[in-house]
Parts: C-alpha cells; structure tokens; sequence
C-alpha cells in the first residue's frame, strides 16, 4: 500500500478507536514527498520516461553521506553486568548499520525499535514508509507513533497496526490486525490472536514509571523545507530535487549522443543476398548492428551504392555539462566537490574547495549527533525490555562512540606537522603522545620516562 493511503487508512482506524480526534494532517502533507524521495532512491523518478537513462545520484547521495557518517564508528556500551548483557545485542545491531542508514539519509527518517525473542533481543529498522509519528513534545521526541507490518498469505493481506503512546509516564501499546483481499485497503479488523504469526501478542498492555518510548529515532539533521512546522525529517536530497532532474536529463542526451551517432554503413540491398526462408537480407559477417540497407534507384542524381554514416559526437562539450550540473548537486546535497562530479575537473580555488569540505564535515557532523542520540535511546529502548522481562540485573550502563574526522583532517599530514613542531620544541613529546597515542598526561610521561630508561640501559651496556 502506498505510503499516502496508509496515512488515510491509518486516520480512519484511530479516529475510531480514540476519544480524542487525531490530526494526521501534517503527514499527509509529507506523505507525498517521502513517496518521491522513496521511488528516487529506487531509481524510479517520476521524470523519466520510457528509454530514459537514469545517473542514480539519490541512490549515490544517500549512499555517501552514510558512508562518511558510519566510517570506522566505534561504539560499545560498559558498566555493569546489565551493560555486558546488552553489549552483543548492541554489537550485532551495529553490523548492518551503514545500510540502514543510507535508508534514513534517503528518506529522511530511521527507528531503532528493540524487542525480546527466545534468544534475548533483537532490533528492528523500520523505515520513514513504515511508521507513522502520532504527536511530539516540544523538544521533539515521539509521543505517539503507529508502526505497520504486512505479510501475504495466499490472496489474504494481514496488516497489523501497532500504536506506542506515553502520557502521564505510562506507555500503552495497542496492537490491531486487519484482514483483506485488496493491497490498497486494510479491510476487516480481526482480533490479533486470530492471526498465527501475532498470536502470542496482546491487545493492549501498558507499562508504569516510563518516560519515553522504547526506540531510538533517527531523522536527518537539516530543516524541512517542505514543510517548516512538520517534524518529521526531510531526505539527504530534499533540497536538490531539480538539480537531480536536470542532471539526469543531462545524462541522457550523453546517451542518446552516443546511441544516435554510432557509425553505420547505408549499403543499396542490391548488393546483399536475401535469405528467402529467414525473409531477410544477409550482412557481411553478420554485422546487423552496423549495415544499414537502403533502396537506391539509378540515375545520375543518386547516392552511391554505399556510404558511411560517422559523425563527430560532442562528447567533451556534453560531459562539462553533466559535470557542472554534479557540481550543482553536491552543493544542495552539501557535499564537498569531486564526490559526485569528476576530482580532477574541479575548477575551484584552494579557499572554495576548502569550504566545500567545511560544508560536508558540518553536514556528517550534525548527521552523526543525529545518529549518536537514536543509539543512546536504543540502548535505553534495550535497557527498558531487558528490565521488563528480567533478563540481567539492574546496573549502569555507559555507551562510548568513537567518530571519525579525516573528512576534512588529513592525519597523516597533521601528524607530521606535529612531527616537525616537537623537533622545533614547539611541542612537547608529552603532549605529541596525549595527542596522537590517546594517552593521559601522567601515562605519556611515564611510557618516555620508561624509554628514557631502555636507552641508558642500553648505553652502560655497551
């Protein structure tokens, strides 16, 4: 079912069950635009058509930015014995994290939503098609969020709505199923034990002293300006829907100049053999692709028996196009320059390539906050269940995340500038260690002091 009647049905369902009326309106607006950024990703714009080629650049946009933002992430939680419970859960959710979030940069939105198995835990990702955020508080947390899941079975879809609230620090989690035999309906609602696969869950249980729900939601850190009073996240791309357009357009007729200029042979069909059982002309080699068979009368005005069709193709011209369309692209998509356009045709100076790599380290850096806080509100979200269930025993937890910034530092370099300042004395060897070896100032000194000492050793010995 598409993301937009979701949000209707959806609408129906809980105006039904609720007291209060309930304003989706605000996804509404959204719904819309996630369906695009949705069918981008999937190299399904609207703007092309039947024969069009398509650069995928949302696909490449979104796959980037999740690229820098989880590189070489390092992240565990410690603590207690609680901590050591949920530390593999933790390590395992991470694994697939980088794909994840590239679902997140496209589509603006990402959950974390944690639940108990035989095994212990598991963490599902629900995408921004797959969940349906009810209301906020004023610092932007979920209050109330509806989250979908469908299976088929034979002509039947089961669909289950599953809604999360906190007030008055108590959550109740209400589940509904639904039966029907059109995908763009949810059709009869059933009791959720009537359905083998959610048998074992209840209608409605609530849960005391809790002030959050139990997930972490991750959505992209830029402004919406689809809709500015919506606090729902926006794509990666939101701002470069026409840039992308015109880029692919611009892709295109690189395609078509190739396809529509490939050399060619007119060749009069006088001088081919017909095959008479195929109906057809036989050409030299089997050369199809490159013969072209043309009926030429004789007279003094007509063409040649054969000629050649090989023009020049406008490759450069079209490809500086394409490229200064790119560069467009990486700046509504704040990436630095040469990620998506051609590295060695960057015509910038050294001040504006620098700035654009600015852009983009300011871009992952926020994005990366993003991401830190939904893991933290995972890990609570874990806590919470293991807590619930009695799975460990009560204990601190502390979770530790490491980011890497070589987007913009270049370590080597800077390291061997700091190289050259101990050398000079502008640095002291101390501080180089604390610096590059993650050292306190006490075990820097401790570790030259113990150097120091191997080498007078090694000295009386001689």
């Amino acid at each position: 079912m598409r993301f937009s009647n979701m949000v209707s049905q959806i609408g129906k369902v809980l105006n039904n069950n609720s007291e209060a009326p309930v304003d989706l309106s605000y996804i509404a607006t959204m719904a819309g635009h996630i369906e695009l950024w949705s069918a981008m990703y999937e190299g399904k714009s609207p703007w092309l058509k039947k024969g069009d080629e398509s650069c995928n650049l949302p696909a490449s946009i979104a796959q980037e930015i999740a690229r820098l933002v989880t590189l070489e992430l390092k992240s565990e939680c410690t603590g207690s014995e609680r901590a050591d419970y949920i530390k593999p859960y933790y390590a395992k959710a991470l694994e697939n994290l980088k794909k994840y979030v590239e679902y997140g940069c496209a589509k603006g939105s990402l959950v974390f939503k944690p639940y108990t198995t035989t095994n212990g835990l598991a963490v599902q990702y629900i995408q921004a098609d797959c969940f349906f955020p009810v209301s906020f508080d004023d610092s932007g947390n979920i209050t109330d969020c509806v989250f979908t899941e469908q299976f088929r079975k034979s002509k039947k879809i089961y669909t289950r709505l599953e809604r999360d609230i906190i007030e008055d620090d108590t959550l109740t989690i209400i589940n509904m199923a639904f039966v029907s035999s059109n995908p763009e309906i949810l059709g009869t609602q059933v009791d959720i034990k009537e359905v083998d696969k959610w048998k074992m869950l209840e209608n409605e249980v609530k849960f005391k002293n809790v002030s959050k729900l139990p997930f972490g939601f991750f959505k992209v850190p830029l402004a919406n300006t689809v809709d500015s009073a919506s606090p729902i996240g926006v794509s990666v791309y939101s701002k470069a829907i026409d840039s992308i357009r015109l880029a692919d357009e611009r892709y295109s007729q690189i395609d078509w100049e190739f396809v529509s200029k490939e050399a060619a042979v007119h060749i009069a069909e006088s001088l081919l053999k017909y095959d008479k059982e195929a109906d057809r002309y036989e050409y030299p080699g089997g050369k199809n692709r490159l013969y072209r068979t043309l009926e030429y009368s004789s007279g003094a005005t007509d063409k040649p028996l054969m000629d050649t069709y090989s023009p020049d193709i406008r490759d450069q011209s079209l490809y500086n196009g394409f490229n200064n369309q790119l560069k467009r692209v990486e700046f509504d998509c704040n990436l630095a320059y040469g990620t998506l356009s051609d590295p060695n045709n960057v015509d910038k100076t050294a001040e504006e390539i620098k700035t654009s790599k600015q852009r983009s380290y300011s871009m992952v850096s926020d994005t990366q906050l993003a991401l830190q806080n939904a893991l933290k509100d995972l890990i609570d979200a874990m806590d919470f269940w293991v807590s619930i269930y009695g799975l460990a025993p009560e204990g601190d937890i502390n979770t530790s995340f490491e980011w890497d910034d070589s987007i913009v530092v270049d370590s080597e370099k800077a390291r061997s500038t700091d190289r050259a300042d101990v050398a000079m004395g502008a640095m002291t060897l101390v501080e180089y260690r604390m610096k590059w070896y993650g050292e306190t100032e006490e075990v820097a000194m401790q570790k030259l002091a113990g150097q120091q000492e191997d080498g007078e050793t090694s000295g009386d010995d001689e």
